[in-house]
């Protein structure tokens, strides 16, 4: 019973990686909008675009990382 529940907390633990890639596709969709309304702006639009990113992946990389801890080390 008990490792059935660990699965099933990993599990959940890895569901974080599609709010992760739900949200960088909605940020690629609007950066690509506002590089097509303001193309000079699109040096400053992909820098902010790519800390979004770099801040949702690393959801999904903790995600990941407590599953490991959940599966190995309980």
């Amino acid at each position: 019973m008990e490792n059935g529940l660990l699965a099933i907390g990993a599990g959940l633990a890895v569901l974080t990686g599609m709010g992760a890639g739900i949200s960088m596709g909605i940020a690629t969709g609007k950066s690509v909008e506002a590089v097509a309304r303001q193309p000079e702006a699109a040096g400053n639009i992909r820098s902010t675009m790519m800390l979004g990113m770099v801040l949702a992946e690393s959801t999904a990389i903790y995600g990941f990382v407590v599953a490991l801890i959940i599966i190995f080390l309980m």
